[in-house]
């Protein structure tokens, strides 16, 4: 398999630990695997960007722009932010509640993430996701981070299987969380489901 999946958020919402559950399964699935994260003030809520790449064909941790299969965007405006990466057939799976910058609260620019999700819709194939309606019965949106992982999974996009990532969820993830984490990423495969029937 030869895969380019980039996985962008920002700070605290578990972009880095998706993005390991994702190289981790590759790997067990027998794949190469080359990964890196940037991190740009993250413990502030500042952008993330995961690359993961999968495949023999992958020489550097980095996905040059215009070749990425999927963005897992945890945020609409860093899926924008991201969008050059995308190839001209990639998808974009999105979390259409944003995460408002602190410069929002001083400045009520009315920021709510509808117009970067509208602007996705017209550059390419981008399947959107509530983070708060998906993640309701968890109690939070802490579990988004799989929950898109499940949703990616089930729409074949990811090109890795709903066994290999619940195995790795139940080795990453503390064992107080993983029945939930599971859940959650069940939630998203059935998510997924649902868009394609």
């Amino acid at each position: 398999m030869n895969k380019d999946i980039l996985v962008c958020g920002v700070g605290g919402q578990g972009t880095v630990l998706a993005s390991k559950l994702i190289a981790s399964a590759a790997m067990k699935l027998g794949n190469a695997v080359h990964s890196a994260e940037t991190i740009g003030m993250a413990q502030r809520g500042g952008s993330v960007t995961s690359h993961i790449r999968i495949g023999e064909q992958a020489y550097s941790p980095l996905i040059p722009g215009g070749c990425a299969d999927v963005i897992l965007a945890f945020e609409p405006a860093e899926a924008v932010r991201n969008l050059s990466y995308l190839k001209k057939d990639g998808v974009v799976i999105v979390n259409s509640v944003p995460v408002k910058p602190v410069t929002e609260s001083l400045n009520e620019s009315g920021y709510d993430g509808t117009q970067m999700i509208s602007y996705l819709k017209t550059k390419c194939e981008c399947i959107v996701v509530d983070a708060e309606k998906l993640c309701a019965q968890f109690g939070s949106t802490r579990y988004f981070n799989v929950a898109i992982l499940g949703v990616a999974t089930g729409t074949g996009k990811l090109g890795i299987d709903a066994a290999t990532l619940l195995k790795e969820i139940e080795t990453r993830v503390p064992a107080k969380f993983a029945d939930i984490n599971k859940a959650a990423f069940m939630a998203g495969v059935q998510f997924s489901n649902r868009k394609d029937a």
